[in-house]
C-alpha cells in the first residue's frame, strides 16, 4: 500500500468521524427542540384547562344584570358591579403608583448609580423584596397607610400597598429593558449634542418601552388577583354603593370570591356566583394585559425593536 492510499483511508476515516459527530449533534438538537415544544404544549394545556374550567363553571351566571347591578339578598341575588369597579380602581391605582416609581428607580440604577457597594445592596434588597409573601405587604400597609398615615381602609391604602408589592417586578423588568438598549444608540445621541437626560428620555426609554410594558403585564395579574393585601387595607365584605373618593372602602373581586366561598350561608347558590366572579376577574386581567400588549407592539413597530 502506497502513501496516497494510506492518506485516502485516513481522510475517509476522518470524514466518517465528522459525519457521526454531525449526526449526533443533529439528534441532540432535535431532542432539545422536541423537549421545548413539549414544555410549551404542557403549559398551554394547563392554561387552556384553567380557562375552560372557569368558563364552564361561571358562564351560566354571567348576564347584563350580573355585571351592572349591586348585590342583593345576602349576595345571593343581583350582581357584582361594585366589586368590578373596586378591582379596576385598585389595579389602576397600584400601577399608577408603582410604574413611575419603579421606572425612576431603574433609570437611576442603570444610568446614574456609581456602582458602589451601597447600590449592590439596593439591588439585592429589591430582589429579596420580590420574594416577600403578600400577607406581609398587607400587614405593612395596614400598619403604615391605614394606621400611621390615617388613610383608613380605603382605595388609597390598598393601591399603595399593592403598588409596593408590584415594585420589585417592575424595577427588575425595567432594568433589563434599559440594559438591553444598544450602547451605540446612546453614543449616537450624545455625539449629536444631546444631554444625558435627553438621551434617556428620547432614545433609551422609547426603545426600552416594550420590555417595560412586559413587566407591567406580568404584574397586572398579581395585583388584580391578590386577596391578602386588600383584606387589611381596602376591601369590605359588602356594600351596595360605589366608591366616591380615594378614601372609600370598596368591594373587590378576589375578596368577594373569598367571602362567597367561606362566609356564605347558601353555598349552593354562592358557589356559582364565585365562579362567575372568577371569570370576570380573569377577563379583566386579560383585558388590561391586552391593552399593554397592544401598546408594546406599536412601540416595537415604531422603533423597530
Amino acid at each position: 500500500m502506497n502513501i496516497s492510499d494510506t492518506a485516502i483511508q485516513t481522510t475517509g476515516k476522518g470524514m466518517g468521524l465528522v459525519g457521526k459527530r454531525l449526526r449526533t449533534s443533529d439528534l441532540v438538537q432535535a431532542l432539545g427542540f422536541a423537549c421545548l415544544i413539549l414544555c410549551v404544549l404542557f403549559a398551554l394545556f394547563f392554561l387552556g384547562s384553567l380557562i375552560y374550567f372557569i368558563t364552564a363553571k361561571g358562564i351560566s351566571v354571567i348576564s347584563w344584570e350580573f355585571l351592572t347591578s349591586v348585590p342583593r339578598r345576602a349576595m345571593t341575588r343581583g350582581g357584582v358591579a361594585p366589586a368590578i369597579v373596586g378591582t379596576f380602581y385598585l389595579t389602576v391605582g397600584a400601577l399608577s403608583f408603582a410604574l413611575p416609581l419603579g421606572l425612576a428607580c431603574a433609570i437611576y440604577l442603570c444610568e446614574y448609580s456609581p456602582g458602589t457597594t451601597v447600590v449592590n445592596i439596593i439591588r439585592l434588597s429589591i430582589n429579596n423584596l420580590a420574594g416577600v409573601p403578600s400577607v406581609v405587604f398587607g400587614l405593612f400597609g395596614f400598619a403604615v397607610f391605614v394606621k400611621m398615615f390615617g388613610f383608613g381602609v380605603s382605595i388609597l391604602s390598598g393601591s399603595l400597598t399593592l403598588g409596593i408589592m408590584a415594585l420589585p417586578g417592575i424595577i427588575s423588568a425595567s432594568q433589563e429593558a434599559i440594559l438591553a438598549v444598544p450602547q451605540s444608540y446612546k453614543e449616537a445621541s450624545l455625539a449629536l449634542g444631546a444631554t444625558h437626560w435627553q438621551t434617556i428620555r428620547k432614545v433609551v426609554l422609547p426603545t426600552a418601552l416594550p420590555g417595560i410594558l412586559t413587566g407591567v403585564i406580568l404584574n397586572v395579574g398579581r395585583v388584580a388577583g391578590e386577596t391578602a393585601p386588600i383584606l387589611f387595607t381596602a376591601a369590605t365584605f359588602y356594600t351596595r354603593g360605589y366608591p366616591d373618593s380615594v378614601f372609600s372602602e370598596v368591594m373587590a373581586l378576589p375578596y368577594h370570591i373569598y367571602a362567597l366561598m367561606t362566609e356564605g350561608t347558601r353555598p349552593e347558590v354562592q358557589t356559582g356566583i364565585a365562579y362567575g366572579c372568577a371569570l370576570i376577574l380573569l377577563a379583566l386581567v386579560l383585558a388590561i394585559s391586552a391593552l399593554a400588549i397592544i401598546l408594546r407592539q406599536r412601540q416595537r413597530i415604531n422603533y423597530g425593536s
